[in-house]
Protein backbone atom coordinates (compact mmCIF):
# COMPACT_ATOMS: atom_id res chain seq x y z
CA UNK A 1 0.00 0.00 0.00
CA UNK A 2 1.36 3.44 -0.70
CA UNK A 3 0.63 5.59 2.38
CA UNK A 4 0.54 9.30 3.51
CA UNK A 5 3.17 9.84 5.38
CA UNK A 6 2.74 12.01 9.15
CA UNK A 7 4.86 13.75 11.93
CA UNK A 8 4.01 12.70 15.29
CA UNK A 9 5.28 15.10 17.86
CA UNK A 10 4.74 14.61 21.69
CA UNK A 11 7.35 15.61 24.26
CA UNK A 12 7.54 13.24 27.33
CA UNK A 13 10.01 13.24 29.98
CA UNK A 14 13.01 10.28 29.72
CA UNK A 15 11.97 7.79 32.26
CA UNK A 16 14.04 4.66 32.55
CA UNK A 17 11.91 2.74 34.53
CA UNK A 18 8.79 3.35 31.95
CA UNK A 19 10.79 2.64 29.17
CA UNK A 20 12.40 -0.69 30.91
CA UNK A 21 8.56 -1.52 31.91
CA UNK A 22 7.43 -0.92 28.52
CA UNK A 23 10.24 -3.46 26.68
CA UNK A 24 9.10 -6.11 29.45
CA UNK A 25 5.54 -6.07 27.94
CA UNK A 26 6.57 -5.88 24.76
CA UNK A 27 8.77 -8.99 25.48
CA UNK A 28 5.88 -10.84 26.71
CA UNK A 29 3.65 -9.84 23.80
CA UNK A 30 6.11 -11.63 22.02
CA UNK A 31 6.12 -15.04 24.44
CA UNK A 32 1.94 -15.02 24.09
CA UNK A 33 2.56 -17.13 20.34
CA UNK A 34 3.33 -16.72 16.98
CA UNK A 35 -0.16 -16.71 15.99
CA UNK A 36 -0.71 -13.54 18.05
CA UNK A 37 -0.98 -10.86 15.47
CA UNK A 38 -3.98 -8.43 16.67
CA UNK A 39 -4.00 -7.22 20.23
CA UNK A 40 -6.32 -4.87 21.24
CA UNK A 41 -6.17 -2.83 24.13
CA UNK A 42 -9.22 -1.94 26.63
CA UNK A 43 -9.71 -0.78 30.32
CA UNK A 44 -13.31 -0.53 32.43
CA UNK A 45 -13.38 3.07 32.75
CA UNK A 46 -12.28 6.39 30.69
CA UNK A 47 -8.36 7.95 31.83
CA UNK A 48 -7.13 4.55 33.45
CA UNK A 49 -3.88 5.39 30.90
CA UNK A 50 -4.98 2.64 28.57
CA UNK A 51 -4.37 4.54 25.14
CA UNK A 52 -0.45 5.41 26.33
CA UNK A 53 0.13 2.33 27.33
CA UNK A 54 -1.24 0.49 23.94
CA UNK A 55 1.07 3.07 21.83
CA UNK A 56 4.11 2.68 24.11
CA UNK A 57 3.51 -0.98 23.62
CA UNK A 58 2.79 -0.32 19.84
CA UNK A 59 6.01 1.62 18.82
CA UNK A 60 8.46 -0.14 21.14
CA UNK A 61 7.43 -3.48 19.35
CA UNK A 62 8.59 -1.27 16.25
CA UNK A 63 11.73 -0.43 17.70
CA UNK A 64 12.95 -3.74 17.72
CA UNK A 65 12.41 -3.94 13.73
CA UNK A 66 8.56 -5.37 13.97
CA UNK A 67 5.84 -3.82 11.38
CA UNK A 68 3.22 -2.16 13.09
CA UNK A 69 0.04 -0.78 12.55
CA UNK A 70 -2.36 1.70 15.33
CA UNK A 71 -5.44 1.65 15.27
CA UNK A 72 -7.30 4.02 17.27
CA UNK A 73 -10.56 2.68 17.41
CA UNK A 74 -12.18 4.89 20.20
CA UNK A 75 -14.19 6.88 17.55
CA UNK A 76 -16.73 8.05 20.39
CA UNK A 77 -13.83 10.28 21.97
CA UNK A 78 -10.32 10.38 20.49
CA UNK A 79 -7.44 12.06 22.17
CA UNK A 80 -4.36 10.86 19.80
CA UNK A 81 -4.72 13.58 17.39
CA UNK A 82 -4.18 16.51 20.31
CA UNK A 83 -1.86 14.21 22.53
CA UNK A 84 0.73 13.90 19.39
CA UNK A 85 0.15 17.77 18.51
CA UNK A 86 -1.08 17.34 14.56
CA UNK A 87 -1.02 20.31 12.75
CA UNK A 88 -2.80 19.07 10.10
CA UNK A 89 -6.02 17.47 8.88
CA UNK A 90 -5.90 13.47 9.28
CA UNK A 91 -8.82 11.13 7.47
CA UNK A 92 -9.57 8.23 9.73
CA UNK A 93 -11.54 5.27 10.87
CA UNK A 94 -15.08 6.18 10.97
CA UNK A 95 -14.90 7.89 7.52
CA UNK A 96 -13.15 4.62 6.02
CA UNK A 97 -16.23 2.33 8.32
CA UNK A 98 -18.61 5.03 6.45
CA UNK A 99 -17.73 4.43 2.84
CA UNK A 100 -16.60 7.89 2.77
CA UNK A 101 -12.28 6.96 2.27
CA UNK A 102 -10.56 3.99 1.10
CA UNK A 103 -8.47 1.90 3.47
CA UNK A 104 -5.11 3.72 1.26
CA UNK A 105 -6.79 7.25 2.32
CA UNK A 106 -6.82 6.49 5.93
CA UNK A 107 -3.87 4.60 6.68
CA UNK A 108 -0.31 6.76 7.53
CA UNK A 109 3.27 6.29 8.01
CA UNK A 110 4.94 8.21 10.81
CA UNK A 111 8.55 9.47 11.70
CA UNK A 112 8.46 6.43 13.78
CA UNK A 113 10.31 3.54 11.62
CA UNK A 114 8.36 0.61 10.91
CA UNK A 115 5.15 2.26 12.84
CA UNK A 116 2.10 2.78 10.73
CA UNK A 117 -1.03 4.78 12.29
CA UNK A 118 -4.89 4.58 11.82
CA UNK A 119 -6.88 7.54 13.58
CA UNK A 120 -10.16 7.15 15.05
CA UNK A 121 -11.53 9.93 12.39
CA UNK A 122 -14.32 12.10 13.22
CA UNK A 123 -16.72 11.78 15.93
CA UNK A 124 -19.78 9.46 14.81
CA UNK A 125 -22.99 9.23 16.66
CA UNK A 126 -23.01 5.51 15.92
CA UNK A 127 -20.05 3.56 16.56
CA UNK A 128 -20.97 0.45 17.59
CA UNK A 129 -22.96 0.15 14.16
CA UNK A 130 -20.06 0.97 12.33
CA UNK A 131 -17.52 -1.46 13.78
CA UNK A 132 -20.12 -4.35 13.31
CA UNK A 133 -19.32 -3.63 9.27
CA UNK A 134 -17.74 -6.09 7.25
CA UNK A 135 -15.62 -3.47 6.31
CA UNK A 136 -13.95 -3.35 9.70
CA UNK A 137 -12.93 -7.54 9.34
CA UNK A 138 -11.91 -6.76 6.01
CA UNK A 139 -9.94 -4.00 7.45
CA UNK A 140 -8.08 -6.16 9.95
CA UNK A 141 -7.16 -9.23 7.30
CA UNK A 142 -5.89 -6.72 4.95
CA UNK A 143 -3.79 -5.02 7.81
CA UNK A 144 -2.62 -8.59 9.21
CA UNK A 145 -1.22 -9.51 5.57
CA UNK A 146 1.32 -6.64 5.71
CA UNK A 147 2.04 -6.07 9.36
CA UNK A 148 3.27 -8.09 12.41
CA UNK A 149 1.23 -6.58 14.97
CA UNK A 150 -2.07 -4.76 14.71
CA UNK A 151 -2.91 -2.64 18.23
CA UNK A 152 -6.03 -1.88 18.32
CA UNK A 153 -6.80 1.23 21.17
CA UNK A 154 -10.62 0.82 22.36
CA UNK A 155 -12.72 2.15 24.46
CA UNK A 156 -13.49 1.47 27.88
CA UNK A 157 -15.42 -1.59 28.23
CA UNK A 158 -17.65 -1.16 31.40
CA UNK A 159 -20.33 0.87 29.41
CA UNK A 160 -19.62 0.39 25.80
CA UNK A 161 -20.27 -2.40 23.55
CA UNK A 162 -17.46 -1.19 21.46
CA UNK A 163 -14.73 -3.14 22.52
CA UNK A 164 -17.14 -6.38 22.25
CA UNK A 165 -17.47 -6.06 18.93
CA UNK A 166 -14.02 -5.24 18.20
CA UNK A 167 -12.68 -8.32 19.88
CA UNK A 168 -14.41 -10.66 17.59
CA UNK A 169 -11.76 -9.66 14.99
CA UNK A 170 -8.50 -9.55 17.66
CA UNK A 171 -6.53 -12.69 18.37
CA UNK A 172 -6.09 -11.13 22.12
CA UNK A 173 -6.42 -8.51 24.59
CA UNK A 174 -4.55 -6.71 26.97
CA UNK A 175 -6.83 -5.14 30.01
CA UNK A 176 -5.56 -1.65 31.71
CA UNK A 177 -6.47 -1.35 35.08
CA UNK A 178 -5.91 1.71 37.45
CA UNK A 179 -4.41 0.80 40.70
CA UNK A 180 -7.02 1.64 43.47
CA UNK A 181 -9.52 3.28 41.78
CA UNK A 182 -11.60 0.32 39.78
CA UNK A 183 -13.38 -2.26 41.58
CA UNK A 184 -13.30 -5.80 41.02
CA UNK A 185 -16.69 -5.76 40.11
CA UNK A 186 -16.32 -3.69 36.73
CA UNK A 187 -12.91 -5.90 35.77
CA UNK A 188 -14.84 -8.76 35.89
CA UNK A 189 -17.74 -7.25 34.13
CA UNK A 190 -14.91 -6.79 31.41
CA UNK A 191 -13.32 -9.98 31.68
CA UNK A 192 -16.84 -11.66 30.99
CA UNK A 193 -17.31 -9.68 28.12
CA UNK A 194 -14.33 -10.49 26.47
CA UNK A 195 -14.76 -14.04 27.41
CA UNK A 196 -17.99 -14.04 25.33
CA UNK A 197 -16.22 -12.89 22.50
CA UNK A 198 -13.95 -15.60 22.55
CA UNK A 199 -11.02 -13.20 22.42
CA UNK A 200 -8.01 -14.35 24.69
CA UNK A 201 -7.37 -11.94 27.42
CA UNK A 202 -3.25 -12.03 27.39
CA UNK A 203 -2.78 -10.34 30.57
CA UNK A 204 -3.55 -7.29 32.72
CA UNK A 205 -1.33 -4.52 33.06
CA UNK A 206 -2.20 -3.03 36.76
CA UNK A 207 -1.34 0.95 35.86
CA UNK A 208 -0.27 4.36 37.99
CA UNK A 209 0.89 1.66 40.77
CA UNK A 210 2.16 3.67 44.00
CA UNK A 211 5.51 2.42 43.97
CA UNK A 212 6.12 3.79 47.70
CA UNK A 213 3.00 2.20 49.13
CA UNK A 214 3.86 -0.78 51.37
CA UNK A 215 4.22 -3.93 49.49
CA UNK A 216 5.21 -2.12 46.76
CA UNK A 217 1.97 -3.08 44.83
CA UNK A 218 -0.07 -1.40 48.14
CA UNK A 219 -3.31 -2.80 48.77
CA UNK A 220 -3.09 -5.62 46.00
CA UNK A 221 -0.19 -7.26 47.23
CA UNK A 222 2.26 -8.54 45.11
CA UNK A 223 -0.55 -9.25 41.91
CA UNK A 224 -3.67 -8.38 43.41
CA UNK A 225 -6.62 -9.92 43.01
CA UNK A 226 -6.64 -9.70 39.39
CA UNK A 227 -4.02 -11.69 38.88
CA UNK A 228 -6.54 -14.65 38.01
CA UNK A 229 -7.36 -12.77 34.61
CA UNK A 230 -4.22 -14.68 32.23
CA UNK A 231 -1.57 -17.10 32.48
CA UNK A 232 0.45 -13.03 31.47
CA UNK A 233 -1.64 -11.16 34.12
CA UNK A 234 1.34 -11.73 37.17
CA UNK A 235 4.37 -10.45 34.39
CA UNK A 236 1.85 -7.80 33.32
CA UNK A 237 0.92 -5.96 36.67
CA UNK A 238 3.99 -3.90 37.54
CA UNK A 239 4.10 -2.27 34.09
CA UNK A 240 1.97 0.58 34.40
CA UNK A 241 3.35 1.97 37.72
CA UNK A 242 3.50 5.33 36.26
CA UNK A 243 1.27 8.37 35.26
CA UNK A 244 -0.47 8.77 31.95
CA UNK A 245 2.12 11.16 31.00
CA UNK A 246 5.15 8.70 31.83
CA UNK A 247 5.99 9.98 35.47
CA UNK A 248 6.24 8.57 38.39
CA UNK A 249 3.96 8.91 41.41
CA UNK A 250 7.22 10.23 43.03
CA UNK A 251 7.39 12.40 40.36
CA UNK A 252 4.61 14.43 40.55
Amino acid sequence: MNKKVISLIREMKDDYNYNESIKTLRTNIQFCGSNIHTIMFTSAMPDEGKSDVAFAAASSLAQIGKHVVFIDADIRKSVLVSRYQLTEEVSGLSQYLSGQKGMKEILYDTNFENFSVIFAGPYSPNPAELLEEDLFEDLIHALETEYDYVIIDTPPMANLIDGAIVARNCDGAVMVIESGAISYRLEQKVKNQLDKTGCRILGVVLNKVDLHADGYYGKYGKYGKYGKYGKYAGKYSRYGAYDQYGNTKAEQ
